[in-house]
């Protein structure tokens, strides 16, 4: 077990960082995916060749560089768990991401599933499955 002394995060409450996960995405461009992304709200925090790093209030998705994910077949996703699920499903309408069945980017409305979760999902530039989930 970890045991902070003198001088550890636990003197300097406001550098605490709770733990959590990030999901880690395909980007074959990330010129492509961060203007996509923003048009929905995020913000870059982070970017070099290596890496991008996007933020939307306590959301955060990161990305690694993959010129040659082919987004017809890619079987990456993550979800977003949302607050206000219906709110962000009307920026991605208004972002202009066509609701449709096929293609990449798309957007597919929420709905009731059998489990009782309210979930949408859309599809990102490089077929990224991301799952939108009211909390």
């Amino acid at each position: 077990m970890l045991q902070l002394g003198y001088g550890g995060i636990a003197a300097f409450p406001e550098f605490a960082v709770t733990d959590h996960a990030t999901p880690n995405l395909p980007s074959r461009d990330f010129e492509v995916t961060s203007q996509f992304y923003t048009r929905l709200g995020f913000e870059q925090d982070w970017r070099d060749k290596g890496w991008m790093i996007l933020k939307r209030g306590g959301l955060t998705l990161e990305f690694f560089p993959h010129p040659d994910v082919d987004p017809l077949t890619s079987n990456f996703s993550c979800c977003l768990r949302l607050d206000d699920l219906d709110g962000f499903y009307a920026e991605c309408v208004v972002s202009g991401l066509p609701k449709t069945c096929w293609g990449h980017p798309r957007l597919h409305a929420p709905k009731l599933e059998e489990s009782g979760l309210r979930i949408g999902a859309l599809i990102d530039p490089d077929g990224n499955l991301i799952r939108l989930i009211q909390n």
